[in-house]
C-alpha cells in the first residue's frame, strides 16, 4: 500500500493537499492527537465540530477525554489505553457526550502514524451510531 501511495503522491505538496481535501470534507469526524502521555488534541476536522458541537479552539491541546462521562464504558477505554501503549490500533463503540451534555454512542477507530517504527500521532476516525 505505502509504494502504490509513494507512487501516486510523489509530490510532497500535492499529498499535502490532497489529505487536507480528505480530512476536511471527509463525512466521518476525524481527530489527531500527538502521542505524548498526555495525547492532546492536535487537529479535529468539519465533521467532529459537526458531531460532537465542539469547535476546534475549545478541544485543541485537551485530551479527548473530554468526550467522556458517566456512561462512558471503562472497560472500552482501557481497551483503548492498552492499544496505544502497544502502539496498536483500536477499534470500539462507547457512550461520549457532545458539547450540550447529550450522550452519543460514538464508533471510532483509532491508528497509530508511525515515522521509522516510532510512534508520532494518533489519528481517531468517529461517527455517530444508534442509541437503540
Amino acid at each position: 500500500m505505502a509504494s502504490l501511495l509513494k507512487n501516486v503522491f510523489q509530490n510532497a505538496d500535492i499529498s499535502l493537499s490532497v489529505l487536507e481535501v480528505i480530512a476536511k470534507n471527509s463525512y466521518d469526524s476525524i481527530m489527531i492527537t500527538d502521542a505524548t502521555k498526555d495525547t492532546k488534541i492536535i487537529y479535529t476536522n468539519k465533521a467532529f465540530s459537526t458531531l460532537t458541537g465542539y469547535d476546534p479552539s475549545e478541544v485543541i491541546g485537551k485530551n479527548p477525554r473530554i468526550l467522556q462521562g458517566a456512561a462512558t464504558d471503562k472497560a472500552v477505554t482501557a481497551r483503548l489505553v492498552e492499544a496505544l501503549k502497544r502502539d496498536g490500533r483500536f477499534e470500539g463503540k462507547a457512550i461520549n457526550y457532545k458539547k450540550n451534555g447529550n450522550p452519543f454512542i460514538m464508533h471510532w477507530r483509532v491508528l497509530p502514524v508511525k515515522v521509522s517504527n516510532k510512534t508520532k500521532l494518533w489519528v481517531a476516525i468517529q461517527r455517530e451510531g444508534s442509541m437503540v
